[in-house]
C-alpha cells in the first residue's frame, strides 16, 4: 500500500486479518499490522486505538455477517439459523477467530447495542429479553463450535466421528426449536 493516504479502519482491519490469517493470534501486533501497510505503527492510531481495540473490530466484522443474513419476511427462529450460519460462514474463514471473537470487548454500550440485536427477533414475535438471551446462546454456541472446528487436536478427532457442518446444523436447529415461541409467531 505504502501511502498513509489510502489508509482507513477498513484497510486496518483487512490488514490485520491478513497478518491473523499468516501469523495466528499470538503472532497479531499493530507493528506487523503496519508494516503490511507500509506505514509506521503509530499511523495506525488514527484508526485503532490500541491491539485491544483493533481485536474487537475484527471479532465485530464476525457479528456484521450474521447481521447481513437476516433476510425479511423470516421467522425469529430461522433469522437464528440464518445469523448464525453466516456468523460461523464468516468466522472459519480467519484462522484464530472464535478466540478473537472470545477476547473481544464490546464496542458499544449495551444500552446501544440491545435494540440492534433485538429488533430483527422482536419484529417476529419475541420480546426483547427473550430476543437477547435466544441471540446470546446462539452467538455462543456457533463460537464455541467454530473454536472446536479451530482447534487442531479437537478437529483431527472430531473429524473421525462427525461431518462439522452437518453436526452443526443440527445442532442449532434443535437448539433454535427448543427456545420457547414469543407472544407472536414462531
Amino acid at each position: 500500500m505504502g501511502a498513509s493516504a489510502k489508509l482507513d479502519q477498513a484497510a486496518v482491519l483487512e490488514a490485520a486479518f491478513q497478518v491473523l490469517d499468516q501469523a495466528g493470534l499470538e503472532g497479531l501486533s499493530l507493528r506487523l499490522v503496519a508494516e503490511r501497510l507500509g506505514v509506521q505503527a503509530p499511523a495506525l492510531y488514527w484508526h485503532v486505538h490500541d491491539k485491544a481495540e483493533l481485536i474487537s473490530l475484527m471479532a465485530a466484522t464476525f457479528s456484521e455477517a450474521a447481521a447481513h443474513a437476516i433476510l425479511a419476511g423470516k421467522t425469529w427462529r430461522e433469522k437464528l439459523i440464518l445469523s448464525a450460519s453466516a456468523r460461523r460462514r464468516a468466522m472459519l474463514a480467519r484462522r484464530d477467530s472464535a478466540r478473537v471473537c472470545v477476547m473481544a470487548r464490546p464496542l458499544r454500550s449495551a444500552a446501544e447495542l440491545a435494540p440492534q440485536l433485538t429488533a430483527p427477533l422482536v419484529a417476529a414475535g419475541l420480546t426483547a429479553p427473550q430476543a437477547l438471551s435466544y441471540q446470546a446462546a446462539v452467538i455462543a454456541y456457533t463460537v464455541g463450535w467454530v473454536a472446536y472446528e479451530q482447534s487442531q487436536a479437537m478437529h483431527t478427532f472430531l473429524t473421525q466421528l462427525i461431518d462439522f457442518d452437518d453436526s452443526f446444523a443440527t445442532g442449532l436447529h434443535a437448539m433454535v426449536s427448543g427456545l420457547p415461541a414469543g407472544e407472536g409467531r414462531s
